[in-house]
């Protein structure tokens, strides 16, 4: 949530950061604002609404110019979303000027004492607490910037990833992280800041990522120089090349992220798998498990932690690690897991999910399963991410970056991460014969063909979402391995169309929702070929009593189904525990055409954010 961008060097300042800015929107935001200084004085703009507002403003009110500037998209937490509490923030001198990303939690006692002292406070947020703090202590410890910031950041508690500088120092930038990502991009005589890579790739390949409880001086003419705010240690910064290229973060053409994003899916999924998995001689390998196949082999249970779409993958591969590698699995909402006081123990696996590699509630599970002495074994997307740094091993999806904020492609690479992980397992375990080893290794890398077919149904879907895209509520159901996947359509459809949306399975219908069935309600039902195929059929039947309109996703060539439900989505046939990455398409495709049906912002939907890095 919320988005970080600066510049120092010799360019201008405002487009860079103005395009940054653009390139984060996907994180989610209400407001947005922009600090420069044009060699005298700062020039500060800021308003409610998107980046767009902020640069029809800054071009009347700001003369946009200066080689040094920070920039914010910020989405509330304290303070409504207006003018005044848009980041940057200045301190009451008007020397200091900050953006700020997360929450300070002592906010409250911190600016209590600095009324106290004659300090004043134009907004609500806890971000201007913070630089006041900041220039309090500059002020009265008479110290420089950098030192003032470790002092203060040592009295807060909370997240936060900040950026700011001084108007009497152009020269110099600082910046510092807990729980929230920065990064530093390297170019030749010029530093960029920002929360991910996107906002400076063409301008530099190489980046230096904090750690958390690490703050880092930027100054023109010399190194970054990083430290360690609690103790005041020097780090030697690694400096990583990035592998993002900038056409990986353009639209290519589509009409949006999203609609980009789901059409990839073949080759993303291909590229998951690539190196990985040799069907032909009956290879599957990872790099980050091969010397920790015995911790999983030997492990009492695998807990499965992650959110939103990620806890849903986590579902899939409940199934899949339950049927193929014979181990019990647990699949826990992160933000529970961390809070429940769990019991996790030396003999634990614990399985993190995230794309981003950021999210807040998944880090502290993996802190927590730390601490009890578990393995904790990382699945995300964002290669140099906080996650894949505080696990002791994993896998990266390499699904390449994921703009929109409602995930696709992150789901299907998940779960075919997962299917890799549970195979390789069940090979080395010998809960798997032979023949059926090779049948999946081969259906797996048919996987890629067969999302293509699925995605050339687009205009049968969009028929369908013609139809529907004025109703109130949705009915998901599934079985087996699909269960999950009917959660996924329904979060799907409430994300970006704010339609309701419940996903059940099948069988628990009658236990409940069968009560909401009328005509007026859609079912969508995963029907595929399966062992649960006839039970399904049964479940059609009782909603088609009660006059419910049937939605069916079905296998290629099915006609029990076909028959009884009002539209069908079609997709090819895959063994049922590889199914949810084909069954999930269609799902995809009717909520994003619903959703621009209604006009809703696909790609940045109301209130949402793709990396939550607050709780």
């Amino acid at each position: 949530m919320c988005g970080i961008v600066g510049y120092i060097g010799k360019r201008e300042a405002y487009p860079i950061i103005l395009n940054g800015l653009k390139r984060l929107e996907y994180r989610g935001y209400d407001s947005a604002g922009i600090a420069l200084f044009d060699g005298t004085d700062i020039q500060l703009c800021k308003t409610k609404g998107k980046v767009a507002n902020l640069e029809d403003k800054a071009e009347k009110e700001i003369s946009r110019k200066g080689n040094l500037g920070i920039g914010h998209t910020r989405w509330a937490t304290h303070g409504v979303p207006n003018d005044v509490n848009s980041h940057p923030h200045y301190s009451n001198s008007g020397d200091l000027v900050i953006i700020h990303n997360g929450i300070i939690e002592n906010y409250d006692s911190l600016k209590k004492e600095l009324i106290k002292r004659g300090y004043t406070f134009k907004s609500e947020t806890d971000s201007e607490v913070l630089v006041n703090l900041i220039e309090d202590i500059q002020i009265n410890e008479k110290v420089k910037l950098g030192k003032a910031v470790q002092i203060a950041l040592n009295q807060v508690v909370g997240a936060y990833a900040i950026a700011l500088f001084d108007r009497k120092k152009p020269d110099e930038i600082v910046v510092a992280k807990l729980g929230s990502p920065l990064a530093i991009g390297i170019g030749e005589d010029e530093f960029f800041v920002a929360s991910d890579a996107s906002p400076f790739i063409e301008f530099t390949n190489n980046a230096i990522y904090l750690e958390d409880e690490e703050m880092a001086i930027i100054r023109l003419g010399r190194d970054v120089k990083v430290r360690k705010i609690k103790d005041d240690k020097l780090v030697a910064p690694y400096i990583q090349e990035l592998q993002l290229n900038l056409e990986q973060i353009e639209k290519g053409g589509y009409d949006h992220f999203m609609l980009k994003e789901i059409h990839e899916q073949p080759a993303v999924i291909k590229d998951t798998y690539r190196g990985r998995l040799l069907a032909d001689k009956g290879i599957v390998r990872l790099g980050g498990l091969e010397d920790y196949i015995e911790k999983f082999i030997n492990a009492d249970r695998i807990i499965i932690v992650a959110c939103g779409t990620s806890w849903h993958a986590g579902l899939v591969a409940e199934y899949i690690f339950e049927d193929l590698v014979r181990i019990p699995v647990e699949v826990e909402y992160a933000s529970e897991f961390r809070y429940r006081n769990p019991i996790i123990s030396e003999n634990d696996v614990v399985i993190a999910i995230s794309q981003s590699g950021e999210t807040a509630d998944t880090l502290a599970a993996i802190k927590l399963a730390k601490s009890k002495g578990a393995f904790v074994y990382g699945v995300c997307n964002v290669v140099g991410s906080t996650i894949s740094r505080e696990t002791h091993s994993g896998t990266y999806t390499h699904a390449g970056p994921e703009i929109g904020v409602a995930s696709t492609k992150a789901f299907t690479t998940q779960i075919t991460v997962l299917a890799m992980v549970a195979l390789r397992l069940a090979k080395a375990k010998g809960t798997i014969s032979q023949s059926d080893f090779m049948l999946y290794l081969r259906e797996l890398e048919l996987i890629p063909k067969h999302v293509e077919e699925a995605l050339k149904t687009e205009d049968k879907i969009k028929e369908i979402a013609a139809v529907f895209k004025n109703v109130r509520n949705f009915l998901y159901l599934g079985r087996g391995y699909n269960f999950p996947v009917a959660l996924e359509g329904a979060l799907k459809l409430k994300e970006i169309s704010y339609i309701h949306a419940e996903g059940y399975p099948a069988a628990e219908m009658k236990h409940g929702p069968i009560a909401l069935i009328d005509e007026y309600m859609p079912v969508v039902v995963i029907a595929i070929k399966s062992d649960h195929y006839d039970k399904v059929v049964s479940n059609i039947q009782e909603i088609k009593a009660r006059k419910g309109k049937i939605i069916a996703v079905v296998s290629k060539g099915d006609t029990a189904v076909r028959e009884m439900a009002d539209y069908v989505m079609e997709v090819p046939h895959t063994p049922e525990a590889l199914s949810p990455l084909v069954t999930t398409i269609p799902l995809q495709l009717l909520s994003y055409h619903i959703a621009v049906m209604l006009g809703r912002n696909v790609d940045q939907p109301r209130n949402l954010a793709k990396s939550v890095t607050v709780e």
